[in-house]
């Protein structure tokens, strides 16, 4: 098998820009497969695998969510932290509209629009995680910390099994 090269999306300028150490990832896309894809096919535990969700409150302003792989959004928990009525997901074409990458592909690093970043604070238990790059496919390894520093998100306890 060839070596594919890294890509290079908004999120991995982001990433040097920073000067932020990380490991590239590519692996064998699938419709729908979400992070358990991702985690088997590279042979790491789901929960180390960061999903970026955009969501909205019921005033359509946009956020994002990182949380980990094996864990959902208590969307409820969510919107009593920041006050709102409402937070649902974005449908995908929202998403994508507001992060700039394709549902699947979306990255916290270099988004089209500048949103509020939420973390799950349990990730910064973790030594290193894996987030998207900006590309179906492709996971950069990172320290939490990293993320922490260039995103500055807001730490919230909100995740469920």
């Amino acid at each position: 098998m060839s070596q594919e090269k890294t890509p290079v999306t908004a999120a991995i300028r982001v990433l040097r820009q920073e000067r932020v150490e990380f490991t590239g990832h590519l692996y064998e896309y699938e419709e729908r497969g979400g992070t358990a894809v991702s985690a088997r096919e590279l042979g790491i535990d789901e929960h180390t695998v960061i999903k970026t969700l955009v969501m909205e409150d019921e005033r359509k302003n946009p956020l994002a969510v990182l949380m980990h792989g094996d864990l959902e959004v208590s969307t409820k928990e969510l919107a009593r932290f920041l006050g709102v009525k409402s937070i649902t997901p974005c449908n995908p074409e929202t998403a994508n509209k507001h992060s700039g990458y394709l549902v699947g592909g979306t990255s916290p690093f270099g988004m089209r629009r500048v949103m509020p970043v939420y973390m799950e604070e349990s990730i910064l238990l973790l030594p290193k995680v894996y987030i998207n790059g900006g590309k179906r496919g492709y996971l950069v390894g990172i320290t939490p910390q990293a993320i922490l520093r260039i995103l500055k998100p807001t730490l919230v306890k909100v995740g469920i099994p």
